[in-house]
């Protein structure tokens, strides 16, 4: 009859299998704990031999025995094991063998026709191991993979054989000896030396997978990573490019603080494209936590030439923005003060660079309070901005010039309202703004102007609400706005506002315009409602359409803003949303004969293994807005998991205004237990002075089971 815990038996079995219970896999393993023996039989032979038989079970902590037969020797201090024998510690490590001689601790011995299996993943079959010290593991004749074998595939789709291999514990490497690399049985590689983190080891120093590519501007070459671990918290990758027609270098940094994180990338390549020049860019961020809630952001972008970012298709930007910024955000309160610098790459700026906004610092104070003196709520502001240009041409009121400019501003707004009878809901708000400006390098300006604008407003909004026979909840909102804003000072040049957007955000708002620049000044009135449903199926309907009218034409507003005039565009403005499935909106601006200013709408869905999302965007031409030409793009996004193992996206984005494709990629994934293997596709087909169409194609294989590389659900034997 089996016993439960056949420990209790006799003091002598006791004191044997507290010994036998070591640490077992590892010097980690504590020594502290109860030690637990289940087996069907024990015998105690004589005063230095012990014997369990039938399903011997092991527990010590998270190590754990099983095996047929075990018999303890004092004599010799060694277990004599018999299999089939499984010897694991947690989900990490796990070792089965046909038999067994190891030390009473388990930290030295031999094991024989063993299997070790690391982390569920990567499988090591040998015709001995060798334990030593409890932290190195000895592999004889050795065969490695994470591929799934069984009768139907004999053959794994990659193997490493090998003389030897040591597994360090501690370091979690894997040290091949005369090894073998091998593809569906074939031998393709052989290294006398090879080192491999094992599966439960995110961070090593070492090769990464290769990537090939093929690039009609750069030709054929390969990418070889190469990643160095720079203690717990930093690392750096080292990625040579080699290719017919350029030497590169690429890296990343990325390293974590207490209180942060910084996180480096660039290049710098010699090629046939510019004979002689060295080329190269560094992108750069970082952000820290300070003390009293003050949080720290930088940002680099620098790059050697304008083209250098899309040859090597690192970046589709084509401006660049560097900066440091400490901000602080409280529930009343938010401070900000920063410095920018900007860059163009754009071909039709180039030429003016030196007259376009290099620099720029902002500073800004804001307190929001509650039930001041006359109740309500509100909020003032303290800000200060200064913009500077390289070029020291007078401006003279043209768009290019080399105008520099410093303002200084207060703005204090309040707010409140009062439920009438029936609902009613009226609201009064009011908003006051002083702003100073020293100017230089521009003779159509003084240069020192002042203006104070002072703004008031009243609203009237009735918002109803009923609950249909369905169960769904409408809402329904109609709202009136008055407002009125004069300016009482000098006019002066914007800098700040230059585009406006109007929308169903800013329908009902004091000012349209984004900065400090440009009020929207007059006697206006605006109009509109919004209706939500709330259905209990999940779906959630919002609309929204408006109207801005004005006293008089002050010429405020460019043509497509869609505010110009003495009464704007009709605004519509929509939304659908099922759960996180479905997402449809769209905003769009007419004129009483129907004409487009500007229309855009964007429709994403998802399922299990699906992902679509797709926008189009139509916007006037606009000399006021720098838009020579008008924008009419649409744009497809695709991300599809087509079974456990394969996985395709595709992206393009086509510009209706000249029948053209402007850019599309194409990716490919296949990914098991073992490998992954990834395709990419991509051509850019627009070109200017400095951009050249461009295809791109790039290979990918990486083998799963090393370094924490865990692929995608095995395939199943037999099916």
């Amino acid at each position: 009859m089996r016993r439960a815990l056949i420990a209790q038996t006799l003091a002598l079995t006791l004191a044997a299998w507290s010994a036998i219970a070591a640490p077992v896999l590892g010097a980690e393993t504590t020594t502290s704990g109860a030690v637990s023996l289940v087996a069907d039989r024990v015998q105690v032979q004589g005063p230095d031999r012990i014997l369990a038989e039938g399903n011997v079970v092991i527990l010590y902590g998270d190590v754990r025995l099983k095996a047929t037969r075990v018999l303890y020797d004092r004599a010799s201090d060694s277990l004599e094991i018999e299999g089939p024998l499984t010897l694991s510690q947690g989900e990490a490590i796990l070792i089965l063998a046909d038999a067994a001689t190891l030390s009473t601790d388990l930290r030295e011995g031999l094991m024989q026709s063993a299997r070790v299996v690391l982390d569920q993943q990567l499988q090591i079959a040998a015709v001995e191991v060798h334990r030593t010290q409890g932290r190195y593991t000895r592999m004889d004749k050795v065969v490695a993979s994470s591929c799934e074998v069984c009768i139907e595939r004999p053959v794994p789709l990659w193997e490493i054989r090998s003389s030897q291999v040591v597994h360090d514990q501690l370091e979690r490497q894997l040290y091949f000896h005369n090894a073998q690399f091998r593809v569906m049985g074939l031998p393709i590689l052989w290294l006398p030396r090879l080192r491999l983190p094992d599966p439960t080891l995110d961070r090593a120093t070492g090769f990464l997978p290769p990537r090939a590519s093929t690039s009609t501007l750069l030709g054929k070459g390969l990418r070889l990573p190469y990643f160095i671990r720079m203690g717990d918290h930093a690392d750096l990758t080292l990625t040579p490019l080699l290719t017919s027609a350029t030497t590169t270098l690429e890296a990343r940094y990325r390293q974590a603080f207490r209180t942060g994180d910084i996180s480096f990338e660039g290049a710098v390549s010699s090629d046939d494209l510019l004979p002689g020049t060295t080329r190269y860019f560094l992108f750069g961020e970082g952000q820290f936590a300070l003390k009293r809630d003050f949080k720290l952001e930088f940002g680099i972008e620098l790059v050697s030439d304008e083209a250098y970012l899309s040859d090597y298709s690192y970046s589709d930007d084509d401006r660049l923005e560097s900066f440091v910024a400490l901000s602080r955000a409280r529930r009343d309160e938010y401070i900000f003060a920063g410095l920018t610098q900007y860059d163009t790459l754009r071909a039709d700026e180039i030429p003016n660079s030196t007259k376009l906004p290099f620099g720029q610092i902002d500073l800004l104070y804001e307190h929001r309070f509650q039930n001041g003196p006359l109740g309500g709520s509100g909020s003032w502001q303290i800000s200060a901005l200064g913009l500077w240009r390289e070029s020291d041409m007078d401006q003279m009121g043209l768009q290019y010039g080399g105008r520099d400019m410093t303002r200084v501003g207060a703005q204090a707004d309040w707010g409140r309202d009062w439920v009438l009878a029936d609902g009613l809901v009226a609201e009064l708000q009011g908003s006051l703004s002083a702003d100073a400006y020293w100017i230089g390098q521009d003779s159509t300006f003084d240069s020192t102007l002042t203006h104070v604008t002072p703004t008031a407003a009243v609203s009237l909004r009735y918002p109803m609400s009923r609950n249909t026979a369905g169960g769904a909840i409408d809402v329904i909102e109609p709202q009136v706005h008055l407002a009125w804003t004069d300016r009482i000072g000098a006019d002066v040049p914007n800098e700040d506002s230059v585009m406006v957007e109007f929308d169903e955000a800013n329908l009902f708002a004091l000012n349209r315009f984004p900065g400090h620049d440009r009020y929207e000044r007059g006697l206006r009135a605006s109009i509109g409602a919004t209706w939500t449903r709330y259905d209990p199926t999940g779906w959630t309907y919002t609309l929204a359409a408006g109207r801005v009218f004005y006293d008089k034409d002050l010429g405020q507003f460019s043509d497509t803003s869609g505010l110009s005039g003495t009464s704007s565009d009709w605004l519509i403005a929509g939304q659908v949303q099922l759960d996180t499935r479905f997402a449809l909106q769209g905003r769009t601006l007419f004129n009483d004969a129907l004409s487009l200013s500007k229309s855009e709408i964007l429709a994403m869905w998802q399922s299990d293994r699906l992902a679509l999302a797709t926008g189009h965007v139509w916007v006037e031409a606009d000399a006021a807005e720098n838009r020579a030409d008008a924008i009419h793009e649409w744009a497809l996004d695709a991300d599809w998991q087509i079974n456990d193992n394969w996985r395709a996206n595709f992206d393009w984005r086509y510009d209706l205004q000249l029948d053209d494709i402007t850019k599309a990629g194409l990716g490919l994934e296949y990914s098991n237990e073992c490998v992954t293997v990834d395709l990419s596709l991509s051509r850019r087909f627009t070109s200017s002075t400095s951009v050249t169409p461009t295809t791109n194609i790039g290979v990918g294989v990486s083998l799963n089971g090393f370094g924490g590389g865990r692929g995608t659900k095995a395939r199943q034997c037999g099916g």
